[in-house]
């Protein structure tokens, strides 16, 4: 297998987050990263052999920030170094990544090169980062090829020796090293003495010319159930001004309370052009409608059943089929349809 040959070259955008901070030395205090002299902080990648680049938004943005103009921005990107470059990493803050990545999934069509996203939950410039290991994963997968074609041609996210497909993922741990989750979906890849790539479970690019879409809807909004749930908040929450789209985070399976009041306002919602896309609160399994009776009534006033999509998909996926202009039935066959490998259709 060859991976990093000498003419791959590697462009490493840098959005902002812990990852790319250091301590300045007479301060003490954190500030950006110098990309420019990225072989002099971390010389070990003069070994693989690849021309790394960087790309720096100015100014960056904390991921908490994050936000679908900054998407744009950042495919906008991807898009107009497509041609110079064979792979690209991401650097992004942890607490919004998985929402950045699934989001990329759908706006990159036809992707045929490498994506890969990382970060770190301490930065670069601290003696126990976890960010250089990251960091040094991430190029060395996005440099891989074989036989000229990319191993990993998809958006992903790597992060504590983990390759996961970028929309499969959520961030479920603040404190430890191994931050994210693939609850529903087998690792792309898995960083050991070697890299074992999971080829069955990698996206295959159709050799199509990459085509980027830059509309994202945001009249999205999202309601979690809990026990206690006041039909005041759902009403509220279904009655936003401008709102197309609602992601209900229902229990396990995709079940939701039986009261009537709850029920109605649902099925009004419906009628007036609202679609409801059915997720689960769980980090693994999947929403199925009827399973159980306190699903079954969802399923007869037309929610729509997600299976197995996280949240982060969920909302990415809303945004970007109501960009396409997307509604009704339309909307909910390509919410349930398989796009970018989010979901699993049992």
């Amino acid at each position: 297998m060859s991976n990093a040959a000498a003419e791959r070259k590697i462009l490493v955008i840098y959005t902002g987050g812990t990852i790319g901070m250091v301590k300045d030395p007479v301060s003490g205090a954190l500030k950006p990263f110098n990309f420019d002299a990225l072989y002099q902080h971390i010389p070990v990648l003069e070994k693989f052999n690849c021309i790394i680049e960087s790309w720096c938004f100015d100014p960056l943005i904390d991921s908490s920030n994050m936000n679908p103009a900054f998407w744009i921005q950042l495919a906008g990107v991807i898009e107009d170094n497509y041609e110079q470059y064979d792979g690209f990493v991401v650097l992004h803050g942890t607490d919004t990544m998985a929402y950045t990545a699934s989001t990329l999934s759908f706006m990159l069509e036809n992707l045929g090169k490498p994506v890969v996203f990382t970060g770190s939950q301490l930065p670069m410039g601290v003696m126990r980062t976890d960010g250089r290991e990251n960091f040094i994963n991430a190029i060395e997968i996005a440099s891989a090829y074989e036989d000229d074609k990319p191993l990993v041609p998809e958006v992903s996210i790597c992060f504590e020796n983990r390759l996961m497909r970028g929309n499969r993922t959520n961030k479920f741990n603040a404190e430890n090293f191994n931050a994210f989750l693939s609850g529903n979906y087998p690792l792309l890849a898995q960083v050991g003495v070697h890299i074992r790539y999971n080829q069955q479970h990698i996206l295959k690019p159709e050799n199509k010319k990459l085509k980027v879409h830059r509309a994202l809807d945001q009249n999205v909004a999202i309601l979690k159930l809990f026990p206690g749930i006041t039909h005041k908040v759902v009403h509220s929450i279904l009655h936003i001004e401008g709102l197309k789209g609602l992601i209900l985070e229902t229990y396990g399976a995709g079940n939701a309370p039986t009261d009537d009041w709850f029920l109605d306002d649902l099925k009004e919602a419906i009628g007036r052009g609202i679609t409801i896309f059915n997720v689960t609160q769980c980090k693994g399994g999947s929403v199925e409608m009827g399973k159980y009776e306190t699903s079954t009534q969802l399923e007869a006033i037309g929610v729509v059943g997600g299976f197995d999509i996280t949240t982060e998909s969920a909302v990415a996926k809303m945004m970007f089929l109501l960009g396409k202009g997307f509604s009704g039935r339309e909307l909910s066959e390509n919410l349930q349809r398989p796009l970018r490998g989010e979901l699993t259709v049992e």
